[in-house]
């Protein structure tokens, strides 16, 4: 099946968008990494509804939500093409496939500071 692009702005557009939604459902139900992440920031939703978070909270939190599992999914794709490219453990791949986990690891710890600074509080 051969790919045709659709140069029509509308059209091409929608297109795009359902690729964007076809491959967030794909890592939503294929990774467990993007599992618990997306698991911890409805936790999150939940428990900003409970302990009436302000509007700037709420934008931190959807903020580093959003950057997490963004940087996670590029991730999953540098994984899955370095995997694809060179299947067998190579050393410089690994080093690759590290680099991309540890972006994720910065971005985590940024999830970890801002709900330690919106919650801790709450229990003071």
């Amino acid at each position: 099946m051969e790919f045709k692009k659709d140069n029509a702005f509308l059209t091409g557009r929608m297109k795009s968008v359902g690729f964007a939604v076809k491959g967030a459902l794909k890592l939503l139900t294929t990774e467990h990494s993007i599992m618990i992440q997306a698991t911890v920031g409805i936790l999150s939703v939940i428990a900003g509804f409970y302990f009436h978070i302000d509007r700037y909270e709420w934008m931190m939190q959807f903020i580093v939500f959003g950057m997490v599992l963004g940087i996670e999914g590029l991730n999953t794709a540098v994984e899955k093409v370095a995997d694809f490219i060179h299947p067998e453990f190579h050393e410089k791949i690994g080093f690759i496939k590290d680099i991309a986990a540890g972006a994720v690891l910065f971005a985590a710890a940024a999830v970890v500071a801002v709900l330690l600074l919106i919650y801790v509080p709450k229990f003071q």
